[in-house]
């Protein structure tokens, strides 16, 4: 938990993790670009860990475990509707393809998949975004 935190530190921490966010979107593009599916993918989900992080940093919260992070949009943005389900929705399925990619030996990603975990990961970003940025703006006012 971060509730140590002034309320500027808080909006610099969410700012760094939604610039780490991107910086991943960008691996993950470059990877699917190149044909490094695999990769493409596990960086695609971590731009989404990463831009959930900088929401939760917001309210206190500073997890590093995946399903901790899961369990706190849930708790935290879902729950009264913040959030969308369908975001919560992308964010499981590209923690279980990372899953899948970083510790299945058999598993084979092609082209489809690697593209569509980039679109979902730039969905998810543009939708926690929007909302990252109003609640700073909130906290500013």
């Amino acid at each position: 938990m971060e509730e140590g935190l002034s309320r500027e530190d808080k909006i610099a921490l969410s700012d760094t993790r939604a610039e780490g966010a991107r910086s991943f979107l960008e691996d993950a593009e470059y990877s699917h670009d190149g044909e490094r599916y695999r990769t493409s993918v596990n960086r695609s989900y971590y731009a989404v860990l990463h831009m959930a992080r900088s929401l939760l940093v917001l309210i206190g919260v500073s997890l590093t475990s995946h399903e901790g992070v899961r369990t706190m949009l849930v708790l935290h943005f879902v729950k009264d509707g913040q959030l969308s389900k369908e975001a919560l929705a992308i964010f499981k399925e590209l923690l279980d393809r990372r899953t899948d990619v970083d510790y299945g030996d058999y598993i084979v990603v092609d082209k489809q998949r690697s593209h569509d975990s980039l679109m979902k990961a730039k969905k998810f970003i543009a939708i926690v975004e929007k909302l990252r940025k109003r609640l700073v703006k909130e906290m500013k006012d």
